[in-house]
C-alpha cells in the first residue's frame, strides 16, 4: 500500500515538473499560413501552388479557421482563363481552387499583414478577414511561401520580407511561447538566404528550393493557359504529400524524396534538424482527424525539358507563344515584346555594373564585386541600398523590371566590403534614370 501511494506522488511530481506529454497533444492546435505573393498570369503557378497547399491540408484536418491564405486572386476570373473559377497545379489535374479561404486578397497581401498574422497580432492587420495564427505554447505551425526572391529578402506584391524581420518575428514568438514547433517551406530564388542564419535553438525547421544563391525552378508550362502551373520545389512536396502516409513520413524523408526529385536547384533544410523526426501529419493537417483519401487522376512526370528558371519565365512564355503563332501580325508583335524584354534586361545589367564601378573606383574591383557571391550580415546597408535601389533605379514590382532581382547580389557584396551605404546610395542618384 505505501509502495502504491509513494508511486502515485512520485508520478505526480513527474507530471508536475515535466508536464503530461499526453496533455499537451491533445490541448495542441495545428495551424497553417499560406501565402502566393506575386500577381499576373504570368505567375500563375505561385497561387495554383497555394491552393493546392491548401487542399492538402484541409484534407488531412486543419480546420479552416486555423488556415490563414494570403494570394492575390486575381487569376480564377482573368480574362486569360480558358475554365474559369478554376486553377489547376499540374497539367489535367484537378481544380484546386475550390473552397480556398480568401483571407487576404489584392493589395492586402503585404510584408507587414504576413508578420502581423504570424505573429497573431490582429491589431497590426490592415485589411482581409482579420484572421492570424492564435498559436500557443503546446501548438504546431507550418508556414509555406511561394513567390521571388533575391537575396536576404520575399517580395510581395507591392513590398519585401527581408530576413531579419523574419527572424525577429520568430524570436519574438519563441520568446512568447507561440508554437511548440514551427516549419517553413520556401518556394523563391535565393530562399536559402532566408534561413541560412536560422538559429537552431529556436526550435524551428525549414527547407527551401534553392540555396543562397540560386534561382529556383518553374515548370509544366500548358499549351492552353499558356503559362507555367506549378515550381518544381513545391509540385514535388505537394505531390509526396498526396501520396504518401503522412502519418507515418517523416519531415527529414520527405526533404530528402524532394531533395533528390528536385534537380536544377539545391533543396536544403535549416534550423533545428531533430525536428525532422517529427512526422509530416504535425504540420501538414491534425494527427487526431482521418485524411480522406486521394483520387486524383494519373499525373505525368516532370521532365527536364518542362523545367524553366523562374526569371527566366516572362521570356520562356513570350518564345513558346511564338513558336506557336501562325498569324503574322501576333508573330511580330511577339518579337518586339522580346526584343524589348532582352533590351531591358542589357539596361539592368549595365545599369548595376556602372553603380559599381562609381561606387568602387576601380574596374578590378567591379569585376571581383559582379562575380562573387556574399553571405548577407550587413543587414541595415543592404537594406537601405536595396530601398534606394527600388525607388531611384527599377522597381522590380513593376513586371518590366522584375529581372532586377538577379542583379541584387551586387548590393550585397558591396555592403559586405565594407563601402558604406551612404557611398552606394550616392552612386545609384548619379547612374539611375529615375534618380532625379
Amino acid at each position: 500500500m505505501r509502495q502504491s501511494v509513494l508511486l502515485a506522488l512520485l508520478g505526480l511530481g513527474v507530471a508536475l515538473v515535466f508536464g503530461n506529454p499526453s496533455s499537451e497533444e491533445d490541448s495542441a492546435k495545428h495551424w497553417a499560413l499560406l501565402v502566393a505573393a506575386s500577381k499576373g498570369w504570368e505567375y500563375y503557378r505561385h497561387q495554383a501552388d497555394v491552393c493546392h497547399a491548401y487542399q492538402i491540408v484541409h484534407r488531412n484536418g486543419i480546420p479552416d479557421e486555423q488556415v490563414v491564405v494570403m494570394m492575390y486572386d486575381d487569376l480564377a476570373h482573368n480574362k486569360e482563363n480558358p475554365t474559369p473559377g478554376m486553377l489547376i497545379n499540374r497539367w489535367n489535374g484537378p481544380d484546386v481552387y475550390g473552397g480556398v479561404p480568401k483571407d487576404y486578397t489584392g493589395n492586402d497581401v503585404t510584408a507587414k499583414n504576413f508578420l502581423a498574422i504570424l505573429k497573431g497580432d490582429a491589431s497590426a492587420v490592415t485589411g482581409g478577414s482579420g484572421k492570424v495564427v492564435k498559436s500557443g505554447p503546446n501548438d504546431y505551425v507550418f508556414v509555406y511561401f511561394t513567390d521571388h526572391g533575391a537575396p536576404g529578402f520575399l517580395a510581395f506584391p507591392n513590398d519585401n520580407l527581408h530576413v531579419d524581420d523574419l527572424h525577429s518575428t520568430i524570436q519574438y514568438m519563441y520568446q512568447n511561447m507561440k508554437y511548440k514547433r514551427m516549419v517553413f517551406y520556401i518556394e523563391a530564388c535565393f530562399s536559402g538566404s532566408m534561413m541560412i542564419n536560422l538559429p537552431p535553438n529556436v526550435d524551428v525547421y525549414a527547407t527551401t528550393s534553392a540555396n543562397p544563391f540560386e534561382k529556383s525552378v518553374a515548370c509544366d508550362y500548358d499549351l492552353w493557359r499558356k503559362t507555367y502551373l506549378c515550381d518544381f520545389y513545391s509540385v514535388n512536396w505537394m505531390e509526396n504529400s498526396d501520396v504518401e502516409d503522412l502519418t507515418k513520413l517523416t519531415l527529414t524523408q520527405q526533404y530528402k524524396i524532394v531533395k533528390f526529385l528536385t534537380i536544377n536547384s539545391t533543396v536544403l533544410q535549416y534550423g533545428n534538424k531533430r525536428i525532422g523526426t517529427t512526422k509530416v501529419i504535425q504540420f501538414l493537417g491534425n494527427p487526431k482527424t482521418p485524411a480522406a483519401q486521394v483520387t486524383n487522376p494519373p499525373i505525368t512526370p516532370i521532365t527536364p525539358n518542362d523545367l524553366t528558371p523562374s526569371p527566366d519565365v516572362p521570356l520562356a512564355i513570350l518564345k513558346r507563344k511564338l513558336m506557336s503563332s501562325n498569324d503574322i501580325r501576333a508573330t511580330r508583335a511577339l518579337l518586339s515584346e522580346i526584343s524589348s524584354h532582352l533590351k531591358v534586361r542589357e539596361t539592368l545589367a549595365k545599369t548595376m555594373r556602372h553603380i559599381v564601378e562609381k561606387v568602387t573606383g576601380s574596374t578590378l574591383k567591379t569585376e571581383e564585386v559582379l562575380n562573387e557571391r556574399a553571405d548577407l550580415f550587413q543587414h541595415q546597408c543592404y537594406k537601405a541600398a536595396v530601398n534606394h535601389y527600388k525607388h531611384s533605379c527599377f522597381n522590380w514590382h513593376k513586371p518590366e523590371f522584375e529581372y532586377a532581382l538577379m542583379h541584387l547580389y551586387a548590393l550585397v557584396n558591396l555592403c559586405e566590403r565594407g563601402y558604406p551605404a551612404e557611398s552606394i546610395l550616392y552612386a545609384m542618384d548619379s547612374v539611375c534614370p529615375f534618380s532625379k
